[in-house]
């Protein structure tokens, strides 16, 4: 694989070169990064079996280490002493995690009892779908499927939740969408891990499966990747896990696998 600092993902700034270049033009998101040249040009179930293969090469953490990567990949950009908490949006201190009622824990997006794969190292622990959560809201959100609607959620301003799903409030949307998409691409089923996908339920339990798919693409097209998501995907590839979630750089590709 062609070295990490040899190219440039949206939001990043490419480094210094000696070398002469003939343009300075920045390439249209359509492009196929160094990081990315076996999926190149694919699209269905070429392009996700292609991208499975990239990033499925990958450092993998303990759940214990994954407290200190939470610390680092979710910082509030201002204030580097605090997190900002996923579907509550609040800042909250680094050292406030734990398990008191106001503590801010470790949220598996992809619930862990879809598939069954608890906190083992692997899919348990891996950072792209792992975010700091209020202890109650976490709580709240249990292992439901996602979905529009349901009722406000205390402490998750513009959240809501019922019997069988969960909506996370508007600014976070599409980082929910394309972390279950990440998932769904690099667990198949042919390393040892579950083999993980999205479907059209909210009624998984605790099959394999996470939902609603029709309504997570529309949350990506809603919700495109920011800074803030950009930063994180970056943070994890440079510093934890060395793998990319490739739905922030490239969210055209959630389209591409599920038409």
């Amino acid at each position: 694989m062609t070295s990490s600092t040899a190219f440039a993902f949206a939001g990043t700034t490419p480094p210094t070169s000696t070398t002469t270049t003939t343009t300075t033009t920045t390439p249209p998101p359509s492009s196929c990064e160094s990081y990315y040249t076996a999926a190149c040009g694919k699209t269905g179930t070429a392009l996700k079996s292609a991208l499975n293969g990239i990033i499925k090469n990958q450092t993998k953490l303990s759940y214990d280490q994954v407290w200190d990567a939470l610390k680092s990949t979710d910082q509030d950009p201002a204030n580097s002493n605090n997190v900002i908490l996923l579907y509550s949006g609040r800042s909250q201190a680094k050292s406030a995690n734990g398990g008191g009622v106001d503590d801010w824990n470790r949220e598996h997006v992809w619930a862990k009892s879809h598939g069954d794969f608890g906190t083992a190292t692997g899919p348990g622990t891996d950072v792209h779908h792992l975010r700091p959560e209020d202890v109650s809201v976490n709580s709240a959100r249990g292992n439901l499927d996602f979905d529009n609607g349901g009722s406000a959620v205390a402490e998750a301003p513009g959240s809501y939740a019922d019997g069988d799903s969960f909506e996370p409030r508007d600014a976070v949307k599409g980082d929910v969408a394309r972390m279950l998409f990440y998932m769904a691409v690099r667990y198949e089923g042919n390393d040892g891990y579950v083999n993980l996908e999205v479907n059209n339920s909210v009624s998984n339990g605790t099959a394999p499966y996470m939902g609603k798919l029709s309504v997570l693409k529309q949350w990506s097209q809603q919700d495109p990747p920011d800074a803030f998501e950009k930063r994180r995907n970056q943070v994890i590839f440079d510093s934890f896990q060395h793998n990319r979630n490739p739905f922030i750089d490239h969210p055209e590709w959630v389209a591409a696998i599920w038409p």
